[in-house]
């Protein structure tokens, strides 16, 4: 079977930590073209991941380095390709490359406001190529079980839920996460986007009515942070360290967003939910529980994803990084449908969106 050909637009970070292994695991795609504004860090990934990798002169054999993410998608020969760029510049190039006939996967978030991911949305239409974004937490196992509790009506009617996004001291110091004007924002756009999509998805509701929101910018003057990867840089520090969201779905259903990089909780939980329906509740508190009452008591359930007593196997199952490619790639092919719908993700940004605004303005921010 031949191999997708797939360019990568940003080779920083989440590019050598996440997809760039991932692609490679899944054995459905060979590299043939990289990019990134430093050339270097694309000519690193060149020389790790490109296809003939054993090729170690820049511009031969298969693999190529592009100066810009135009060229790339003007190569006819890469049928798909990856967006791992900083969020302000998500919507220019997935537009571009669908434009050009690419299917993209785009990480998250799907863009920094809503008018640009709808721009994405348009594309993915007209052009009849595929869009995803990078939520691969919908593929953790825990995530997965939760989802199919829920389409079997295990919850019963679900009306409440907490989306949780909560750091302690957590806050990425390199790269753009502190600038405002690449980012879109800090920990609600970035960690809280997670969390917000996975809640969405598990109710299967994309329908919100009103949001409201509150954003803090407390801690970006401390100078012994305590931080995770190094003290921060006051100067640097231009998005919210925390940020809170209300939002009431058109059903009635109500969630609440909760998220930061930097806060004096005790208890961090990230891209985690609790839910609460009429049948049964859930909560990823040391472990997967789900809630309920049987025969009249209230009982709690601790699902075991272990495989105990199987010499050598853990039952933890598949990398989820990996089960995202693999799905991405696999809908390429026309062997499946995608996970993560471009549509889905416009809700996202747009609840985002109107967090970020209600906190701005002091009012809540209602949907069309």
């Amino acid at each position: 079977m031949s191999k997708i050909k797939v360019g990568i637009i940003g080779c920083g970070g989440i590019a050598f930590g996440k997809h760039l292994p991932a692609i490679k695991t899944t054995g459905l795609a060979e590299i043939i073209g990289f990019c990134d504004t430093v050339e270097e860090r694309a000519k690193k990934a060149f020389e790790e991941y490109g296809a003939e990798k054993a090729c170690k002169e820049y511009g031969t054999k298969t693999a190529k380095v592009y100066k810009t993410y135009k060229e790339l998608i003007a190569d006819k020969d890469i049928e798909a390709v990856y967006i791992l760029t900083p969020n302000r510049s998500h919507s220019e190039i997935s537009v571009a490359a669908l434009k050009a006939g690419k299917h993209v996967m785009c990480e998250k978030p799907m863009a920094i406001n809503a008018a640009e991911a709808e721009k994405m949305v348009k594309a993915a239409k007209e052009s009849g190529k595929l869009l995803s974004i990078g939520y691969q937490n919908r593929y953790r196992a825990d995530s997965r079980y939760v989802k199919d509790f829920a389409q079997e009506g295990g919850f019963g009617d679900m009306y409440f839920a907490r989306a949780k996004a909560i750091r302690r001291r957590a806050v990425p110091t390199w790269g753009v996460f502190l600038n405002e004007h690449e980012q879109g924002g800090g920990p609600l756009i970035d960690i809280g986007t997670h969390a917000l999509d996975l809640t969405l998805w598990v109710m299967d509701n994309y329908k919100p009515k009103y949001a409201v929101g509150t954003i803090y910018h407390k801690l970006n003057n401390e100078k012994k942070t305590g931080n995770a990867w190094g003290d921060w840089d006051a100067k640097e520090f231009t998005v919210e360290d925390s940020a809170f969201g209300f939002v009431v779905m058109e059903n009635g259903a109500t969630i609440v967003l909760e998220s930061s990089w930097a806060l004096n909780d005790r208890f961090p939980q990230e891209a985690v939910f609790t839910l609460s329906g009429t049948k049964a509740g859930v909560d990823f508190v040391d472990g997967l529980h789900i809630n309920s009452v049987q025969g009249g008591k209230q009982t709690v359930t601790k699902v075991d994803f272990g495989k105990g007593g199987v010499a050598f196997y853990d039952g933890t199952g598949e990398d989820p990084a990996v089960l995202e490619q693999e799905v991405f790639l696999n809908a390429v092919l026309g062997k499946g449908e995608l996970t993560v719908t471009p549509e889905q993700a416009y809700t996202v940004t747009l609840i985002l969106e109107a967090i970020y605004k209600s906190a701005k303005t002091g009012k809540p921010v209602y949907f069309d």
